[in-house]
């Protein structure tokens, strides 16, 4: 408790809330700009932190970390250009609700309060269990990471729209994509065609603003870019969400325990936070229309990554995702060492970094709600001028992540591709799903198998492997068979 009061009067000093507000605006500006991911914004600020005195760069390094999983929501409601790959299932009920409802306040702000409520639940976990996570979260190996791909890859007849097989056909094609470059286990090119550029696979933010952004301004061309419609009536009859809106935030719990696994992150979190959401809800026909769960979930899920990535590094010394892997090179230059004997050795830096957590996560919260206003004037803007805007955030966005001009003409042809492939009523979430997977389950499953000595026993005598299994088997059958039961339920009748 004296740790925990110590910790509080340090981190509530003016100098380093202001530390942490700064941080926690950078993060919502770079979230917000498609192509630049946390990572980036952490890379890009991790020089100016060491500059500071004491446990100050660590604050604003959480306040970035925390600002841009946030940020990235913002354009996905607005202009359907997810941020950062978290947001992407933001997509599915944010921009509907910005656009059709011509409700973008509302929707921003149930995005807000959702990030905020998922950022602080994971801080409370990471304050009282971070010890019992850590250990469960050790139990995972190869056998478990499998399974749990395959959970997330159950979701694609939830996310299909109305049209299941077309859903099947688009992981199909994000899992085929994913197989594309250097296999990570044998070190063998495949389906590289003699391209050096395709060596690295296929980089999943040019695909993530093809798919989104690109193909839309190319939908927006077609239907009369030069109209000088807006693309909604930002009309603010409400910025706080009511009760009803923010009731789907329990899937912050599932956000955490993800978080909590290290290799995974938030754009896993926020799928299963949006597939249990639709699977809990009494009308899941109406998801993907600007439903207020469909909004809530992803964001609920995928703000609690922050904490639950956390809890990994300080208590094991192994990050929960990308972002806490520069965090974890930050802590060490400044001294840290994450790992079992953190909480003995260096309790107080611990429970400073817990009471900044909670802190960035208020401090997104007042941002958030403060900015709204101006947020939701974006929906204002004539599509004359949005859509060209569109394009210059595609290109600027994917020339930004590597610097490489063979990234924009990637993002290009395949936002041409899925042009094409929303005429013809393909959904893009099941192919993002299956690129994202992909990697995750490929890997894992040649680990297992060499573990196992090339016998798929393994997947079916550890119990944790065993049960997610059984579940995405439930998942992916469960809308096929439903109406097939409630028809022969009907004739019986």
């Amino acid at each position: 408790m004296e740790n925990l009061l110590a910790a509080l009067t340090y981190v509530l000093q003016p100098y380093h809330i202001g530390v942490v507000f700064f941080g926690t605006l950078i993060g919502i500006l770079v979230g917000a700009m498609p192509g630049l991911s946390s990572i980036m914004g952490l890379s890009i600020m991790m020089p100016l932190t060491l500059s500071l005195d004491g446990n100050a760069g660590m604050l604003m390094l959480l306040g970035v970390f925390c600002g841009a999983i946030y940020g990235g929501s913002i354009t996905a409601i607005l202009i359907k250009t997810p941020g950062t790959a978290n947001s992407a299932a933001t997509v599915l009920d944010g921009y509907p609700m910005a656009t059709k409802l011509h409700q973008p306040g509302r929707a921003i702000s149930i995005s807000t309060m959702a990030s905020t409520f998922g950022g602080l639940f994971s801080a409370v976990m990471l304050l009282w269990t971070a010890p019992l996570l850590s250990k469960f979260a050790l139990k995972f190996g190869a056998a478990e990471y499998f399974a749990l791909a395959m959970f997330g890859l159950s979701m694609v007849t939830s996310i299909s729209s109305k049209n299941v097989i077309k859903g099947l056909i688009g992981a199909v094609l994000g899992l085929m994509m994913a197989t594309i470059g250097m296999n990570s286990l044998t070190g063998s090119a495949r389906f590289t065609f003699g391209s050096v550029y395709l060596m690295g696979g296929i980089a999943m933010v040019p695909t993530l603003i093809a798919l989104y952004a690109f193909s839309q301004g190319l939908s927006n061309i077609e239907d009369g870019g030069g109209n000088g419609k807006p693309t909604s009536k930002a009309k603010l009859e409400r910025i706080l969400p009511t009760w009803s809106d923010i009731k789907a935030t329990f899937s912050s719990i599932i956000g955490t325990i993800i978080g909590a696994i290290p290799g995974t992150g938030g754009d896993i979190a926020s799928w299963v936070g949006y597939n249990e959401a639709k699977r809990w809800s009494k009308h899941p026909e109406k998801f993907g229309e600007g439903v207020p769960e469909g909004i809530a979930a992803p964001e609920a899920a995928n703000n609690a990554i922050s904490g639950g990535a956390l809890i990994p590094l300080l208590t094991l010394g192994i990050p929960g995702d990308a972002g806490t892997a520069v965090m974890l090179s930050a802590l060490m230059m400044q001294g840290v060492v994450p790992g079992p004997t953190l909480f003995t050795d260096q309790t107080g830096t611990v429970y400073t970094i817990i009471v900044g957590l909670f802190l960035a996560n208020i401090c997104m919260c007042v941002l958030g709600y403060g900015a709204i206003r101006g947020f939701a004037k974006i929906g204002n803007v004539s599509n004359t001028y949005l859509t060209p805007i569109v394009f210059v955030f595609c290109v600027v966005g994917t020339f930004a992540l590597n610097n490489n001009i063979l990234d924009i003409f990637m993002m290009m042809i395949f936002g041409v591709v899925a042009y094409f492939l929303i005429k013809c009523d393909f959904p893009m979430p099941p192919i993002i799903l299956g690129l994202i997977l992909g990697n995750l389950a490929e890997k894992n499953l040649q680990r297992a198998l060499t573990i196992s000595d090339g016998s798929w026993s393994i997947f079916f005598t550890r119990p944790i492997s065993l049960v997610l299994i059984i579940i995405s088997v439930i998942s992916l059958l469960w809308p096929i068979v439903s109406p097939l039961l409630r028809k022969k339920r009907e004739k019986n009748v």
